[in-house]
C-alpha cells in the first residue's frame, strides 16, 4: 500500500472528527501550533515512525526555519532570542550516554530509513507552515520541543536498533 496517498487526507483535514483543515493565515497562532503538533503527533504514532526518521525530518525543518530567521534578523540588525539558538538543555543527560550514539555506524543506518514515511512527515510540516503562514519564531519553538523529546529518547538508546524504535510521545505532549 502506498502510505503517502492513504495519509494525505490526514494532512489536509487534521485528525479531529470535525475534519478541520489547515488553519488560515488569519487564524490565531495558537490554533496553528496546536494543529501542527496534533497532526505531527498522530502521524508519527499512526506510522510508528522510528526516532531516527522523526529526528531527521525535525532537524531539517529546524535548520530551514532557523536559517530563515537568522537572515531576517541579520538584515534588520537584530538578534534571535538566546533560547532559540540552541537545543533545549536536558538536565539528566549523562555524558557517557550521549557518547555511545556517536559510535554507531550512522552512514549505514541512514540507508535503512523509510524515505516515504519521512516524506509524509516532511509534507505535513511544510504544508502546515506554508498554508497557515505560521510565524517562524513560533514554528522554531515548537520544533525545539520536538527536538527535546527526540534527544531525551536518543539519550536512552544503547544500540543501533534503538534508533529504529518508534518515537514515544506521551498523550500530554
Amino acid at each position: 500500500m502506498n502510505w503517502q496517498f492513504h495519509l494525505l487526507p490526514c494532512i489536509q483535514m487534521g485528525v479531529d472528527e470535525d475534519r478541520r483543515t489547515i488553519p488560515k493565515p488569519t487564524d490565531h497562532p495558537n490554533e496553528k501550533l496546536l494543529f501542527l503538533r496534533e497532526n505531527m503527533f498522530h502521524l508519527t504514532s499512526q506510522l510508528s515512525m522510528p526516532i531516527i526518521e522523526v529526528a531527521l525530518v525535525v532537524s531539517k525543518y529546524i535548520r530551514i526555519v532557523y536559517d530563515s530567521l537568522e537572515k531576517v534578523a541579520e538584515n534588520s540588525g537584530e538578534k534571535l532570542p538566546a533560547d532559540l539558538l540552541h537545543p533545549i538543555p536536558i538536565d539528566d543527560l549523562k555524558a557517557d550516554s550521549s557518547d555511545s550514539i556517536h559510535s554507531f555506524p550512522l552512514e549505514s543506518l541512514i540507508g535503512s530509513v523509510d524515505e516515504d514515511r519521512m516524506d509524509i512527515l516532511d509534507t505535513l510540516i511544510r504544508n502546515v507552515l506554508n498554508e497557515s503562514e505560521l510565524e517562524f519564531i513560533l514554528a522554531l519553538q515548537e520544533l525545539r520541543d520536538w527536538e527535546y523529546e527526540i534527544r531525551l529518547q536518543l539519550s536512552k538508546v544503547s544500540g543501533p536498533g534503538g534508533l529504529f524504535s518508534p518515537i514515544s510521545l506521551s498523550d500530554g505532549f
